[in-house]
Protein backbone atom coordinates (compact mmCIF):
# COMPACT_ATOMS: atom_id res chain seq x y z
CA UNK A 1 0.00 0.00 0.00
CA UNK A 2 1.06 3.50 -0.60
CA UNK A 3 0.14 6.59 0.45
CA UNK A 4 -0.03 9.55 -1.35
CA UNK A 5 -1.20 13.36 -0.40
CA UNK A 6 -2.35 16.03 -2.07
CA UNK A 7 -3.76 19.78 -1.40
CA UNK A 8 -7.23 20.07 -2.19
CA UNK A 9 -9.37 22.50 -3.64
CA UNK A 10 -10.72 25.51 -1.35
CA UNK A 11 -14.29 24.48 -0.32
CA UNK A 12 -16.70 27.17 -0.42
CA UNK A 13 -18.42 26.70 2.40
CA UNK A 14 -21.91 28.16 1.73
CA UNK A 15 -24.73 25.29 1.72
CA UNK A 16 -27.79 27.28 0.07
CA UNK A 17 -29.24 24.57 -1.68
CA UNK A 18 -30.35 23.31 1.87
CA UNK A 19 -31.59 26.91 3.34
CA UNK A 20 -34.86 25.98 3.75
CA UNK A 21 -33.36 23.09 5.59
CA UNK A 22 -31.91 23.78 9.17
CA UNK A 23 -31.90 20.41 10.33
CA UNK A 24 -29.65 19.46 7.60
CA UNK A 25 -26.43 20.94 8.27
CA UNK A 26 -24.07 18.24 9.78
CA UNK A 27 -21.67 18.07 7.20
CA UNK A 28 -21.38 22.24 6.93
CA UNK A 29 -20.33 21.36 10.61
CA UNK A 30 -17.45 18.71 9.40
CA UNK A 31 -16.63 20.82 6.54
CA UNK A 32 -16.05 24.06 8.06
CA UNK A 33 -14.38 22.63 11.35
CA UNK A 34 -11.77 20.91 8.99
CA UNK A 35 -11.20 23.43 5.95
CA UNK A 36 -10.82 26.40 7.52
CA UNK A 37 -7.58 26.76 6.45
CA UNK A 38 -8.46 26.55 2.93
CA UNK A 39 -6.95 23.36 2.14
CA UNK A 40 -6.54 19.64 3.52
CA UNK A 41 -4.34 16.98 2.80
CA UNK A 42 -5.77 13.93 1.52
CA UNK A 43 -4.99 10.50 1.67
CA UNK A 44 -5.01 8.40 -1.79
CA UNK A 45 -4.63 4.25 -1.20
CA UNK A 46 -3.05 2.27 -3.49
CA UNK A 47 -3.22 -1.49 -3.10
CA UNK A 48 -3.48 -4.79 -4.86
CA UNK A 49 -5.85 -7.50 -2.98
CA UNK A 50 -8.81 -5.54 -1.37
CA UNK A 51 -9.86 -2.32 -0.31
CA UNK A 52 -12.67 -0.26 1.22
CA UNK A 53 -13.46 2.95 1.26
CA UNK A 54 -16.59 4.60 4.01
CA UNK A 55 -17.40 7.76 5.63
CA UNK A 56 -15.54 6.74 8.82
CA UNK A 57 -12.29 5.96 9.52
CA UNK A 58 -13.31 3.03 11.69
CA UNK A 59 -16.10 1.71 9.81
CA UNK A 60 -12.99 1.81 6.86
CA UNK A 61 -10.28 0.21 9.47
CA UNK A 62 -13.36 -2.31 10.41
CA UNK A 63 -14.01 -3.52 6.50
CA UNK A 64 -10.16 -3.87 5.73
CA UNK A 65 -9.82 -6.36 9.01
CA UNK A 66 -12.86 -8.53 7.73
CA UNK A 67 -11.06 -8.37 4.37
CA UNK A 68 -7.68 -9.06 5.84
CA UNK A 69 -9.20 -12.57 7.93
CA UNK A 70 -9.88 -13.57 4.64
CA UNK A 71 -13.58 -12.57 4.65
CA UNK A 72 -14.78 -11.68 1.19
CA UNK A 73 -16.88 -8.17 0.12
CA UNK A 74 -19.90 -9.33 1.44
CA UNK A 75 -18.70 -9.68 4.35
CA UNK A 76 -16.90 -6.35 4.90
CA UNK A 77 -19.95 -4.46 3.71
CA UNK A 78 -22.13 -5.96 6.19
CA UNK A 79 -19.45 -5.59 9.23
CA UNK A 80 -18.91 -2.16 7.75
CA UNK A 81 -22.55 -1.17 7.86
CA UNK A 82 -22.88 -2.33 11.35
CA UNK A 83 -19.93 -0.22 12.40
CA UNK A 84 -21.39 2.79 10.97
CA UNK A 85 -24.21 2.29 13.04
CA UNK A 86 -22.18 2.55 16.14
CA UNK A 87 -19.74 5.41 14.80
CA UNK A 88 -21.71 7.33 12.27
CA UNK A 89 -25.13 7.39 13.79
CA UNK A 90 -26.64 10.34 11.78
CA UNK A 91 -26.34 8.50 9.16
CA UNK A 92 -24.89 4.88 9.17
CA UNK A 93 -27.75 3.10 10.90
CA UNK A 94 -29.93 -0.16 11.27
CA UNK A 95 -32.95 2.49 11.70
CA UNK A 96 -33.29 3.47 8.17
CA UNK A 97 -32.68 1.42 4.36
CA UNK A 98 -31.00 1.81 1.34
CA UNK A 99 -29.47 -0.19 -1.88
CA UNK A 100 -27.07 -2.48 -2.78
CA UNK A 101 -25.27 -3.08 -6.12
CA UNK A 102 -23.39 -6.82 -6.27
CA UNK A 103 -20.65 -7.70 -8.87
CA UNK A 104 -19.59 -11.05 -8.33
CA UNK A 105 -16.24 -12.80 -9.29
CA UNK A 106 -18.29 -15.19 -11.59
CA UNK A 107 -19.80 -12.90 -13.48
CA UNK A 108 -23.12 -12.23 -11.19
CA UNK A 109 -24.64 -9.04 -10.73
CA UNK A 110 -27.11 -8.18 -8.35
CA UNK A 111 -29.13 -5.34 -6.87
CA UNK A 112 -30.84 -5.25 -3.52
CA UNK A 113 -33.49 -2.96 -2.32
CA UNK A 114 -33.93 -2.66 1.75
CA UNK A 115 -35.31 0.58 1.26
CA UNK A 116 -38.12 1.72 4.05
CA UNK A 117 -41.59 0.96 3.64
CA UNK A 118 -44.83 3.28 4.49
CA UNK A 119 -46.27 1.76 7.61
CA UNK A 120 -50.08 0.20 6.83
CA UNK A 121 -51.84 2.67 8.37
CA UNK A 122 -50.23 5.42 6.16
CA UNK A 123 -52.75 7.36 3.72
CA UNK A 124 -51.45 9.79 0.93
CA UNK A 125 -52.98 12.87 3.38
CA UNK A 126 -51.64 11.78 6.43
CA UNK A 127 -49.39 14.98 6.58
CA UNK A 128 -52.17 17.41 5.61
CA UNK A 129 -53.75 20.29 7.85
CA UNK A 130 -57.28 20.95 8.57
CA UNK A 131 -57.02 23.13 5.31
CA UNK A 132 -55.44 20.47 3.13
CA UNK A 133 -52.33 22.31 3.24
CA UNK A 134 -49.04 19.97 3.81
CA UNK A 135 -47.61 20.24 7.60
CA UNK A 136 -43.85 19.56 6.37
CA UNK A 137 -42.93 19.11 10.30
CA UNK A 138 -44.84 16.07 11.15
CA UNK A 139 -42.75 14.44 7.88
CA UNK A 140 -39.64 15.97 9.02
CA UNK A 141 -39.64 15.12 12.97
CA UNK A 142 -41.26 12.76 15.66
CA UNK A 143 -42.66 9.44 15.30
CA UNK A 144 -44.74 9.79 12.70
CA UNK A 145 -42.04 11.03 10.15
CA UNK A 146 -40.69 7.28 10.23
CA UNK A 147 -41.02 4.74 7.64
CA UNK A 148 -40.50 1.21 7.93
CA UNK A 149 -37.08 0.22 8.55
CA UNK A 150 -35.10 -2.06 5.87
CA UNK A 151 -31.26 -2.01 6.96
CA UNK A 152 -31.23 -5.14 8.98
CA UNK A 153 -33.20 -7.35 6.53
CA UNK A 154 -31.06 -5.83 3.85
CA UNK A 155 -28.03 -7.48 6.01
CA UNK A 156 -29.51 -10.78 6.26
CA UNK A 157 -30.73 -11.23 2.52
CA UNK A 158 -26.59 -10.77 1.87
CA UNK A 159 -25.63 -13.43 4.44
CA UNK A 160 -25.86 -16.28 1.82
CA UNK A 161 -23.16 -14.75 -0.15
CA UNK A 162 -20.63 -14.53 2.78
CA UNK A 163 -18.19 -16.52 3.61
CA UNK A 164 -17.37 -15.65 7.70
CA UNK A 165 -19.89 -16.98 10.55
CA UNK A 166 -22.05 -13.99 11.28
CA UNK A 167 -20.27 -13.08 15.00
CA UNK A 168 -17.25 -12.36 12.97
CA UNK A 169 -19.15 -9.31 10.99
CA UNK A 170 -21.07 -8.20 14.01
CA UNK A 171 -18.77 -8.60 16.80
CA UNK A 172 -16.84 -5.41 15.74
CA UNK A 173 -19.66 -3.02 16.49
CA UNK A 174 -20.47 -4.58 19.69
CA UNK A 175 -17.36 -4.13 20.61
CA UNK A 176 -17.48 -0.42 19.85
CA UNK A 177 -20.67 0.36 21.68
CA UNK A 178 -20.39 -1.60 24.16
CA UNK A 179 -15.99 -0.51 24.61
CA UNK A 180 -16.69 3.08 23.29
CA UNK A 181 -14.73 5.03 20.74
CA UNK A 182 -13.24 8.21 21.16
CA UNK A 183 -15.02 11.01 19.50
CA UNK A 184 -13.62 13.55 17.00
CA UNK A 185 -14.47 17.00 15.28
CA UNK A 186 -16.72 15.45 13.18
CA UNK A 187 -19.19 13.72 15.66
CA UNK A 188 -18.74 16.65 18.31
CA UNK A 189 -19.93 19.13 15.35
CA UNK A 190 -22.48 16.81 14.39
CA UNK A 191 -24.05 16.17 17.47
CA UNK A 192 -25.84 19.44 17.65
CA UNK A 193 -27.73 18.39 15.20
CA UNK A 194 -29.42 15.63 17.37
CA UNK A 195 -32.92 16.93 19.03
CA UNK A 196 -33.67 15.92 22.39
CA UNK A 197 -36.84 17.11 22.26
CA UNK A 198 -37.93 13.87 20.78
CA UNK A 199 -36.55 11.39 23.39
CA UNK A 200 -39.21 9.78 25.21
CA UNK A 201 -36.74 8.09 27.59
CA UNK A 202 -33.30 8.83 28.77
CA UNK A 203 -29.55 8.25 26.07
CA UNK A 204 -26.39 9.09 25.53
CA UNK A 205 -28.00 11.71 22.38
CA UNK A 206 -30.57 13.54 24.92
CA UNK A 207 -28.48 16.09 25.76
CA UNK A 208 -27.89 15.87 29.26
CA UNK A 209 -23.94 15.62 28.22
CA UNK A 210 -22.00 17.76 26.24
CA UNK A 211 -19.59 16.27 24.35
CA UNK A 212 -16.03 17.14 23.64
CA UNK A 213 -13.15 16.33 21.14
CA UNK A 214 -11.62 13.11 22.60
CA UNK A 215 -14.71 12.22 25.10
CA UNK A 216 -15.21 8.28 24.85
CA UNK A 217 -18.44 7.48 24.05
CA UNK A 218 -20.02 4.25 25.15
CA UNK A 219 -23.36 2.88 23.76
CA UNK A 220 -24.96 0.59 26.26
CA UNK A 221 -28.10 0.09 24.67
CA UNK A 222 -26.95 -0.40 21.21
CA UNK A 223 -24.68 -2.65 22.17
CA UNK A 224 -27.14 -4.59 23.61
CA UNK A 225 -29.34 -4.86 20.56
CA UNK A 226 -26.65 -5.70 18.74
CA UNK A 227 -25.81 -8.55 20.71
CA UNK A 228 -29.67 -9.97 20.60
CA UNK A 229 -29.11 -9.27 16.54
CA UNK A 230 -26.40 -11.92 17.11
CA UNK A 231 -28.28 -14.35 19.21
CA UNK A 232 -31.33 -14.27 17.48
CA UNK A 233 -30.61 -13.11 14.24
CA UNK A 234 -33.50 -10.89 11.80
CA UNK A 235 -36.46 -12.04 14.14
CA UNK A 236 -35.25 -10.07 17.23
CA UNK A 237 -35.31 -7.03 14.98
CA UNK A 238 -38.68 -7.66 13.07
CA UNK A 239 -40.60 -9.80 15.23
CA UNK A 240 -38.72 -10.28 18.58
CA UNK A 241 -37.60 -7.86 21.62
CA UNK A 242 -36.48 -5.35 19.52
CA UNK A 243 -39.06 -4.93 17.57
CA UNK A 244 -41.02 -4.44 21.08
CA UNK A 245 -39.67 -2.00 21.88
CA UNK A 246 -39.66 0.05 18.59
CA UNK A 247 -43.64 -0.55 18.56
CA UNK A 248 -43.51 0.68 22.70
CA UNK A 249 -41.77 4.00 21.07
CA UNK A 250 -44.21 4.69 18.32
CA UNK A 251 -46.90 4.00 21.25
CA UNK A 252 -44.88 6.65 23.31
CA UNK A 253 -44.93 8.89 20.21
CA UNK A 254 -47.62 8.58 18.96
CA UNK A 255 -46.30 6.99 15.59
CA UNK A 256 -47.53 4.71 12.97
CA UNK A 257 -45.27 1.40 13.20
CA UNK A 258 -46.69 -1.57 14.34
CA UNK A 259 -45.47 -5.12 15.28
CA UNK A 260 -47.54 -6.20 11.85
CA UNK A 261 -45.53 -3.71 9.58
CA UNK A 262 -42.40 -5.06 10.81
CA UNK A 263 -42.91 -8.61 10.52
CA UNK A 264 -44.45 -8.11 7.15
CA UNK A 265 -41.18 -6.17 5.70
CA UNK A 266 -39.27 -8.02 3.28
CA UNK A 267 -36.26 -6.62 1.26
CA UNK A 268 -36.26 -7.59 -2.23
CA UNK A 269 -33.79 -8.53 -5.05
CA UNK A 270 -34.06 -6.69 -7.88
CA UNK A 271 -32.82 -6.97 -11.64
CA UNK A 272 -29.88 -4.40 -11.85
CA UNK A 273 -30.22 -1.48 -14.20
CA UNK A 274 -27.65 -1.92 -17.17
CA UNK A 275 -26.64 0.00 -19.91
CA UNK A 276 -23.21 0.98 -21.84
CA UNK A 277 -21.83 4.08 -22.41
CA UNK A 278 -18.80 4.59 -24.41
CA UNK A 279 -17.95 0.66 -24.34
CA UNK A 280 -17.84 0.62 -20.68
CA UNK A 281 -20.91 -1.39 -19.03
CA UNK A 282 -22.82 0.54 -16.19
CA UNK A 283 -24.59 -1.49 -13.48
CA UNK A 284 -26.87 0.56 -11.48
CA UNK A 285 -30.06 0.61 -9.11
CA UNK A 286 -33.37 -0.02 -10.55
CA UNK A 287 -36.83 1.62 -8.86
CA UNK A 288 -37.55 2.61 -6.25
CA UNK A 289 -34.01 4.55 -6.40
CA UNK A 290 -34.22 6.82 -9.44
CA UNK A 291 -30.29 6.53 -9.35
CA UNK A 292 -29.61 3.96 -11.96
CA UNK A 293 -32.53 5.36 -14.86
CA UNK A 294 -31.34 9.15 -14.46
CA UNK A 295 -27.68 7.81 -15.05
CA UNK A 296 -28.55 5.82 -18.16
CA UNK A 297 -30.44 9.30 -19.44
CA UNK A 298 -28.04 11.70 -18.40
CA UNK A 299 -24.72 9.57 -19.86
CA UNK A 300 -26.66 8.53 -23.11
CA UNK A 301 -27.72 12.22 -23.62
CA UNK A 302 -24.51 13.83 -24.02
CA UNK A 303 -22.74 10.23 -25.81
CA UNK A 304 -23.55 11.74 -28.93
CA UNK A 305 -21.49 14.73 -27.74
CA UNK A 306 -17.34 14.92 -28.23
CA UNK A 307 -17.54 16.06 -24.44
CA UNK A 308 -14.02 14.45 -24.01
CA UNK A 309 -13.01 17.35 -26.70
CA UNK A 310 -14.64 20.57 -25.23
CA UNK A 311 -12.18 20.13 -21.48
CA UNK A 312 -13.34 19.60 -18.19
CA UNK A 313 -14.75 22.71 -16.47
CA UNK A 314 -15.14 24.85 -19.54
CA UNK A 315 -18.47 26.24 -20.08
CA UNK A 316 -19.38 23.98 -23.28
CA UNK A 317 -18.95 20.90 -21.20
CA UNK A 318 -20.95 22.10 -18.03
CA UNK A 319 -23.87 23.31 -20.53
CA UNK A 320 -24.15 20.19 -22.07
CA UNK A 321 -24.00 18.26 -18.91
CA UNK A 322 -26.59 20.71 -16.87
CA UNK A 323 -29.20 20.30 -19.85
CA UNK A 324 -28.64 16.59 -19.67
CA UNK A 325 -29.41 16.88 -15.90
CA UNK A 326 -32.33 19.52 -16.12
CA UNK A 327 -34.24 16.71 -18.77
CA UNK A 328 -33.17 13.77 -17.01
CA UNK A 329 -34.91 15.17 -13.53
CA UNK A 330 -37.56 16.53 -15.54
CA UNK A 331 -38.34 13.25 -16.07
CA UNK A 332 -37.93 11.61 -12.59
CA UNK A 333 -40.29 14.72 -11.30
CA UNK A 334 -42.92 13.55 -14.20
CA UNK A 335 -42.40 9.69 -14.35
CA UNK A 336 -40.71 8.17 -11.65
CA UNK A 337 -42.46 6.26 -8.35
CA UNK A 338 -42.11 2.71 -6.72
CA UNK A 339 -42.72 0.81 -9.83
CA UNK A 340 -44.26 -2.18 -7.74
CA UNK A 341 -47.28 0.47 -7.55
CA UNK A 342 -46.99 2.89 -10.49
CA UNK A 343 -46.39 1.98 -13.99
CA UNK A 344 -43.51 3.34 -15.11
CA UNK A 345 -42.53 3.89 -18.69
CA UNK A 346 -38.39 3.05 -17.85
CA UNK A 347 -38.12 1.04 -21.64
CA UNK A 348 -39.36 4.69 -23.25
CA UNK A 349 -37.32 6.84 -20.49
CA UNK A 350 -33.87 4.55 -21.64
CA UNK A 351 -34.61 4.65 -25.08
CA UNK A 352 -32.14 5.91 -27.26
CA UNK A 353 -34.50 7.79 -29.56
CA UNK A 354 -36.42 9.31 -26.86
CA UNK A 355 -33.56 10.47 -25.40
CA UNK A 356 -32.34 11.87 -28.59
CA UNK A 357 -35.37 13.95 -29.17
CA UNK A 358 -35.26 15.54 -25.18
CA UNK A 359 -32.18 16.91 -26.49
CA UNK A 360 -33.33 18.50 -29.94
CA UNK A 361 -33.83 21.57 -28.08
CA UNK A 362 -30.29 22.12 -26.55
CA UNK A 363 -28.62 25.36 -27.94
CA UNK A 364 -24.89 25.15 -26.98
CA UNK A 365 -25.22 28.82 -26.74
CA UNK A 366 -27.93 29.53 -24.72
CA UNK A 367 -29.34 27.56 -21.56
CA UNK A 368 -33.15 26.43 -21.40
CA UNK A 369 -35.78 27.06 -19.55
CA UNK A 370 -36.88 25.00 -16.77
CA UNK A 371 -40.43 26.06 -16.73
CA UNK A 372 -41.07 25.10 -20.12
CA UNK A 373 -40.33 21.48 -19.58
CA UNK A 374 -43.40 20.43 -17.45
CA UNK A 375 -43.25 18.35 -14.18
CA UNK A 376 -43.50 17.65 -10.80
CA UNK A 377 -40.22 17.74 -8.25
CA UNK A 378 -39.51 16.19 -5.07
CA UNK A 379 -36.41 16.91 -3.06
CA UNK A 380 -34.60 14.64 -0.79
CA UNK A 381 -31.99 15.45 2.21
CA UNK A 382 -28.43 14.42 1.92
CA UNK A 383 -27.95 12.89 5.42
CA UNK A 384 -26.78 9.50 4.01
CA UNK A 385 -23.67 7.60 3.22
CA UNK A 386 -21.92 5.64 0.74
CA UNK A 387 -19.13 2.96 1.07
CA UNK A 388 -17.35 1.08 -1.79
CA UNK A 389 -15.79 -2.66 -1.39
CA UNK A 390 -13.52 -5.04 -3.55
CA UNK A 391 -12.26 -7.95 -2.49
CA UNK A 392 -9.30 -10.09 -3.66
CA UNK A 393 -11.48 -12.19 -5.71
CA UNK A 394 -12.93 -9.85 -7.51
CA UNK A 395 -16.05 -9.30 -6.00
CA UNK A 396 -17.58 -5.56 -5.34
CA UNK A 397 -20.02 -4.24 -3.79
CA UNK A 398 -21.31 -0.35 -3.57
CA UNK A 399 -24.08 0.17 -0.88
CA UNK A 400 -25.77 3.75 -0.31
CA UNK A 401 -27.83 3.80 2.77
CA UNK A 402 -29.66 6.37 4.92
CA UNK A 403 -31.68 7.95 7.51
CA UNK A 404 -32.80 11.01 5.22
CA UNK A 405 -31.88 13.91 7.16
CA UNK A 406 -29.61 13.94 9.99
CA UNK A 407 -30.39 11.62 13.01
CA UNK A 408 -33.69 10.93 10.62
CA UNK A 409 -36.82 11.43 12.36
CA UNK A 410 -34.42 12.89 15.57
CA UNK A 411 -36.33 9.18 17.25
CA UNK A 412 -33.98 7.30 19.27
CA UNK A 413 -35.70 4.02 20.22
CA UNK A 414 -36.00 4.04 24.12
CA UNK A 415 -33.44 0.90 25.42
CA UNK A 416 -32.74 -0.02 21.80
CA UNK A 417 -29.76 3.16 21.12
CA UNK A 418 -30.71 3.93 17.63
CA UNK A 419 -31.99 6.23 15.65
CA UNK A 420 -34.92 5.74 13.20
CA UNK A 421 -35.26 7.66 10.18
CA UNK A 422 -37.61 10.01 8.58
CA UNK A 423 -37.91 8.88 5.07
CA UNK A 424 -41.81 9.45 5.07
CA UNK A 425 -40.76 13.04 3.93
CA UNK A 426 -39.51 11.38 0.59
CA UNK A 427 -42.72 10.70 -0.53
CA UNK A 428 -45.01 13.74 -2.05
CA UNK A 429 -46.84 14.90 0.21
CA UNK A 430 -49.52 16.58 -1.69
CA UNK A 431 -49.07 17.03 -5.15
CA UNK A 432 -47.83 20.41 -6.87
CA UNK A 433 -46.67 21.99 -3.34
CA UNK A 434 -43.63 22.31 -1.94
CA UNK A 435 -41.44 19.67 1.27
CA UNK A 436 -38.99 20.07 2.78
CA UNK A 437 -36.40 21.54 0.16
CA UNK A 438 -39.12 23.87 -1.54
CA UNK A 439 -39.49 20.95 -4.41
CA UNK A 440 -42.66 20.06 -5.96
CA UNK A 441 -43.75 16.41 -5.49
CA UNK A 442 -45.89 14.40 -8.03
CA UNK A 443 -48.70 11.98 -7.71
CA UNK A 444 -46.33 8.92 -8.94
CA UNK A 445 -44.63 9.13 -5.69
CA UNK A 446 -47.79 9.68 -3.33
CA UNK A 447 -48.09 8.24 -0.08
CA UNK A 448 -49.41 4.57 -0.04
CA UNK A 449 -49.92 1.55 2.44
CA UNK A 450 -46.27 -0.61 1.75
CA UNK A 451 -45.31 1.80 -0.55
CA UNK A 452 -41.53 2.52 -0.64
CA UNK A 453 -40.76 6.16 -1.48
CA UNK A 454 -38.68 7.21 -4.29
CA UNK A 455 -34.51 7.87 -4.12
CA UNK A 456 -31.91 8.95 -5.71
CA UNK A 457 -29.09 7.02 -4.14
CA UNK A 458 -27.28 5.59 -7.01
CA UNK A 459 -25.29 2.92 -5.56
CA UNK A 460 -22.96 2.16 -9.20
CA UNK A 461 -20.31 -0.81 -10.58
CA UNK A 462 -18.35 -0.15 -14.00
CA UNK A 463 -17.46 -3.19 -16.04
CA UNK A 464 -14.84 -2.91 -19.00
CA UNK A 465 -14.76 -6.07 -21.29
CA UNK A 466 -16.83 -7.84 -19.02
CA UNK A 467 -13.95 -7.01 -15.97
CA UNK A 468 -14.65 -4.51 -13.01
CA UNK A 469 -13.44 -1.05 -13.54
CA UNK A 470 -14.56 0.79 -10.51
CA UNK A 471 -17.11 1.00 -7.88
CA UNK A 472 -18.44 3.89 -6.61
CA UNK A 473 -21.76 5.87 -5.37
CA UNK A 474 -22.15 9.00 -2.77
CA UNK A 475 -24.37 10.82 -0.28
CA UNK A 476 -25.96 14.26 -1.02
CA UNK A 477 -30.14 13.59 -1.71
CA UNK A 478 -31.06 14.31 -5.39
CA UNK A 479 -27.23 15.47 -5.88
CA UNK A 480 -26.22 11.93 -5.88
CA UNK A 481 -27.09 10.69 -9.33
CA UNK A 482 -24.98 13.98 -10.60
CA UNK A 483 -22.33 13.69 -8.55
CA UNK A 484 -22.10 9.92 -10.19
CA UNK A 485 -22.48 11.21 -13.09
CA UNK A 486 -19.68 13.90 -13.18
CA UNK A 487 -17.44 11.11 -11.59
CA UNK A 488 -17.69 8.65 -14.62
CA UNK A 489 -17.75 11.84 -17.41
CA UNK A 490 -14.61 13.06 -15.32
CA UNK A 491 -12.49 9.47 -15.92
CA UNK A 492 -13.83 7.96 -18.74
CA UNK A 493 -14.21 11.44 -20.72
CA UNK A 494 -11.91 13.59 -19.49
CA UNK A 495 -9.10 10.61 -18.88
CA UNK A 496 -9.16 11.93 -14.92
CA UNK A 497 -6.83 9.99 -12.34
CA UNK A 498 -9.05 8.82 -9.52
CA UNK A 499 -7.99 11.22 -7.08
CA UNK A 500 -8.10 14.27 -9.44
CA UNK A 501 -11.61 13.32 -10.76
CA UNK A 502 -12.60 13.17 -6.88
CA UNK A 503 -11.03 16.92 -5.76
CA UNK A 504 -12.44 18.98 -8.72
CA UNK A 505 -15.70 21.04 -8.43
CA UNK A 506 -18.89 19.66 -9.33
CA UNK A 507 -22.04 21.29 -10.46
CA UNK A 508 -25.58 20.21 -10.29
CA UNK A 509 -28.95 21.22 -11.69
CA UNK A 510 -32.11 19.41 -11.04
CA UNK A 511 -34.92 20.85 -13.00
CA UNK A 512 -36.88 22.77 -10.41
CA UNK A 513 -35.42 25.47 -9.47
CA UNK A 514 -34.27 26.82 -12.11
CA UNK A 515 -30.25 27.18 -10.62
CA UNK A 516 -26.83 25.65 -11.43
CA UNK A 517 -24.91 24.56 -8.06
CA UNK A 518 -21.99 25.74 -8.60
CA UNK A 519 -19.08 24.36 -6.33
CA UNK A 520 -15.86 27.22 -6.25
CA UNK A 521 -12.81 26.81 -8.24
CA UNK A 522 -13.95 27.04 -11.46
CA UNK A 523 -12.89 29.00 -13.96
CA UNK A 524 -13.87 32.90 -13.61
CA UNK A 525 -14.05 32.58 -17.43
CA UNK A 526 -16.43 29.73 -17.28
CA UNK A 527 -18.65 31.16 -14.46
CA UNK A 528 -18.59 34.62 -16.68
CA UNK A 529 -19.79 32.52 -19.89
CA UNK A 530 -22.39 30.36 -18.32
CA UNK A 531 -24.29 33.52 -16.50
CA UNK A 532 -23.88 35.52 -20.17
CA UNK A 533 -25.48 32.04 -21.85
CA UNK A 534 -28.16 33.04 -19.13
CA UNK A 535 -27.65 30.13 -16.22
CA UNK A 536 -28.40 30.94 -12.58
CA UNK A 537 -25.53 30.18 -10.45
CA UNK A 538 -25.28 29.69 -6.66
CA UNK A 539 -22.70 28.58 -4.50
CA UNK A 540 -23.14 24.75 -3.53
CA UNK A 541 -22.03 21.41 -1.82
CA UNK A 542 -22.31 18.37 -3.98
CA UNK A 543 -21.86 14.99 -3.11
CA UNK A 544 -19.03 12.72 -0.74
CA UNK A 545 -17.82 10.45 -3.29
CA UNK A 546 -16.24 6.92 -2.45
CA UNK A 547 -14.82 5.21 -4.83
CA UNK A 548 -12.30 2.36 -5.59
CA UNK A 549 -10.77 1.75 -9.60
CA UNK A 550 -8.84 -1.37 -10.67
CA UNK A 551 -6.24 -0.52 -13.15
CA UNK A 552 -4.81 -2.75 -15.93
CA UNK A 553 -2.29 -3.53 -13.90
CA UNK A 554 -4.39 -5.03 -11.01
CA UNK A 555 -3.73 -2.43 -8.56
CA UNK A 556 -6.64 -0.45 -6.88
CA UNK A 557 -6.69 3.12 -6.59
CA UNK A 558 -9.11 3.61 -3.67
CA UNK A 559 -10.42 7.09 -2.80
CA UNK A 560 -12.53 8.87 -0.19
CA UNK A 561 -13.68 12.26 -0.80
CA UNK A 562 -12.45 15.44 1.24
CA UNK A 563 -15.94 16.67 1.10
CA UNK A 564 -16.97 14.45 3.71
CA UNK A 565 -14.24 15.89 6.55
CA UNK A 566 -13.47 12.20 8.25
CA UNK A 567 -13.67 9.64 5.43
CA UNK A 568 -10.57 7.23 4.96
CA UNK A 569 -9.68 4.86 2.36
CA UNK A 570 -8.11 1.57 3.43
CA UNK A 571 -6.59 -1.57 1.13
CA UNK A 572 -4.04 -3.93 1.51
Amino acid sequence: MTWKRTINYQHWAVLTYFALLPMACSVRHKVDNLYHDNYSFQREVIALHGGVSTASPIASKVGLSILQQGGNAVDAAIAVQFALAVVYPEAGNIGGGGFLVMHLANGTDRTLDFREKAPASASKDMYLDKLGNPDITKSLAGHVASGVPGTVAGIFECLPYAKLPFFKLIQPAIDLAENGYKLDHRFTGAIAEADPRYNTMPNVFDGSHRWQDGDTLKQPDLANTLKRILKNGRKDFYEGKTAQLIVEEMKRGGGNITMGDLKNYKAVWRTPHTFNYRGFQIISMPLPSSGGILLNQMLKMIEPYPVGTYGYGSAQAISLMVEAERRAYRDRAKYLGDGDFSNVPTKMLTDEAYLKGLMQNYDPKTASVSEILQGHQQQESMQTTHFSIIDKEGNAVSVTTTLNMPYGSQVLVGKAGFFLNNEMNDFSLKPGTHNASGGVGGTHNSIEPGKRMLSSMTPTLILKDNKLFMVLGSPGGTTIPTSVFQMIVNIIDFKMTPIDAINRPRFHHEWLPDQVYLERSFPEQTIATLKKMGYKLTPGYLGDVELIEIEKNGQLHIEADYRGGTDDAEGY
